[in-house]
């Protein structure tokens, strides 16, 4: 019997560690009601999940073009990974597709090695490979901070989308490899700046 419990034990030891990471999005406000870990965030593009569409928090956030916005996450399960974040001008179906994802074969399915980084940024990503970690940090995780500048145009209802792309995690269903949070923003351009060309032109409302 200790010899069959040594062998379970090893058994379970090889397998590979793969867990769930989660994390919640501080600044600017999300767009839903988000629990203590983040949840509900697997969907894309801006979270939810197969049971759960979550909550509205109606939260909207007012800045001005072509100035840095702070964003601020917390991760609240550690995994390996990074961040990335873009920005929809008229509806979420603009924002980019999640990581392209380079997998290996595991026991119980692909297993993530890295995802695709966009180096420069094109647009409608405002920033890419940010936040890399490797190593799980001892004592509390303390939240990841950064700026980044934002176009100078105008937008009533933008979608700001911050995502986590996870190494060494297996295919969720749904969210892939990605996790997903949104944030409102209602942009209005800095008039002493030229407008940033490139970005989608704001749809005019219709009544």
């Amino acid at each position: 019997m200790r010899t069959l419990s040594a062998l379970v034990v090893a058994g379970v030891l090889a397998v590979p560690m793969v867990g769930s990471a989660h994390f919640k999005l501080l600044e600017p406000a999300s767009w839903l009601v988000e629990d203590n870990r983040g949840d509900p965030q697997k969907s894309g593009p801006c979270g939810g999940s197969n049971t759960d569409w979550g909550k509205p928090s109606y939260a909207v956030t007012k800045v001005t073009g072509g100035s840095s916005l702070h964003i601020k996450v917390q991760e609240t399960i550690f995994h390996p990974g990074f961040y990335r974040v873009a920005l929809a001008v008229n509806s979420p179906t603009e924002l980019p597709p999640d990581p392209n994802a380079e997998v290996r074969q595991g026991d119980r399915g692909p297993i993530s090695i890295s995802g695709a980084v966009q180096n420069p940024a094109q647009i409608p990503v405002l920033a890419d490979g940010l936040f890399v970690h490797k190593e799980r940090p001892t004592g509390t995780m303390a939240p990841w901070e950064t700026d980044v500048k934002l176009p100078n145009i105008s937008c009533r209802t933008c979608t700001l989308q911050v995502v986590q792309f996870m190494e060494e995690h297996g295919f969720n269903n749904p969210g892939g490899y990605t996790y997903h949070h949104c944030a409102m923003l209602q942009i209005t351009p800095d008039n002493s700046k030229p407008i940033d060309a490139g970005w989608p032109a704001e749809r005019t409302m219709t009544r």
